[in-house]
C-alpha cells in the first residue's frame, strides 16, 4: 500500500512536470481557434492510447475491470470544461496571468479533499505547504499590478478552469478500481466533442502552420496525453493535500518557461516564488522532517 502512495506521488509529480509545459507550448500554436486545437490534440492523444493499448494486446494484456458509466462522464466532463476554458483563457487574455489564476487549483483541491474522507489525513504540515504555495503563486501574480478589463472574461475562465480540475481531481478517487488507461479513450471523446463545438461556434478553421503543427502534437503527447494517465494514477491512489500542494511548481516551472520563450518577463521576483513555491511543497511532502532525522 506504500508503495503504491509513493508510485502514485512520482506519477503525479511527472504529470505536474509535463503540465507546466501547458501554456508555454499553447502560446506557440496561437492562431488556432481555441475548440480546434483542443480538438487536434487532444486526437493526438487519443492515437497515443491506441498504441499503447495495442503494444499491451500483443503482450497479452487484459483490462481487468470495465469502467463504469460514472467513470466515463467524469473523465469526459474534468477534460472537456477544463481545457476549453483554459485554451479560451489563454486566447483572451495575457498567457502568463490566466495560467497562473489557473493554477489555484491546487490549492482547491486540498481544500476540496479536507471536505471529503481524504481530509481526516491532514495535517499541520499539509496546511504549512499550502499556504507557502499559495505565497508564491501571489508574488508572481503580483508582478502585474493591474488586470485589463478588456480580458476579464479570459481571467473568469481561467478561475474556472480551477475550479473545474480540483473538482475533477477530488471526485476522481472514486473510480480507483479503473485502469488509468481508459482516460485516453476519453480523449477522442472529448477530440469529436471539439470538433462538433469548433465547427458550429467557431467562425474560420485554420490549417497549422509548422511551428503550430508541431506545438499541437506536443500538446498531445505530453499536457494533454501522457500526463492524464499518470494524473488518474495519483489521484486514485496518493494522497490528496500532498498532490495538491506539490502541483504548486507547476505555476512557477510554467512562468519560467513563458519566461524563456519570451511570452512573459522575467525578474527577481521569480526566484523569490521558487524559494516559497518549492520550500511549501518540501514541507506538505514531509520531506523537512525526514532530513532531520538523517
Amino acid at each position: 500500500m506504500r508503495d503504491r502512495a509513493i508510485g502514485a506521488l512520482v506519477a503525479g509529480l511527472v504529470a505536474i512536470l509535463l503540465w507546466s509545459m501547458l501554456a508555454a507550448v499553447t502560446v506557440q500554436a496561437r492562431g488556432v481557434p481555441p475548440l480546434e486545437l483542443m480538438s487536434i490534440s487532444f486526437t493526438v492523444a487519443f492515437a497515443l492510447g491506441l498504441l499503447l493499448r495495442l503494444r499491451l494486446l500483443k503482450r497479452g494484456h487484459r483490462e481487468r475491470s470495465r469502467p463504469d458509466l460514472g467513470a466515463l462522464l467524469t473523465a469526459f466532463s474534468g477534460l472537456f470544461f477544463y481545457h476549453a476554458l483554459y485554451f479560451y483563457a489563454l486566447a483572451h487574455a495575457p498567457a502568463d496571468q490566466a495560467s497562473l489564476i489557473n493554477y489555484l487549483w491546487p490549492l482547491l483541491i486540498v481544500l476540496f479533499s479536507a471536505l471529503l474522507a481524504d481530509g481526516a489525513g491532514m495535517r499541520l504540515r499539509h496546511v504549512i505547504g499550502a499556504a507557502f504555495g499559495l505565497c508564491g503563486t501571489v508574488l508572481v501574480v503580483m508582478r502585474h499590478p493591474s488586470l485589463h478589463s478588456a480580458a476579464l472574461v479570459g481571467y473568469a475562465a481561467a478561475l474556472a478552469c480551477a475550479v473545474v480540475w480540483a473538482a475533477y481531481s477530488v471526485f476522481n478517487r472514486r473510480f480507483a478500481g479503473v485502469s488509468s488507461l481508459v482516460i485516453l479513450d476519453v480523449c477522442g471523446g472529448v477530440a469529436l466533442a471539439a470538433a462538433l463545438a469548433h465547427l458550429a461556434i467557431e467562425p474560420r478553421t485554420v490549417v497549422p502552420d509548422a511551428r503550430q503543427l508541431c506545438a499541437l502534437l506536443i500538446l498531445g503527447l505530453g499536457p494533454t496525453g501522457f500526463a492524464f494517465v499518470a494524473w488518474d494514477y495519483a489521484t486514485k491512489y496518493g494522497p490528496l493535500p500532498v498532490l495538491g500542494a506539490l502541483s504548486y511548481l507547476a505555476p512557477l516551472l510554467s512562468t519560467a518557461l513563458l519566461v524563456a520563450v519570451g511570452a512573459a518577463p522575467g525578474g527577481v521576483t521569480l526566484f523569490a516564488a521558487a524559494i516559497l513555491v518549492l520550500g511549501g511543497a518540501a514541507i506538505a511532502a514531509g520531506l523537512t522532517g525526514r532530513i532531520r532525522r538523517v
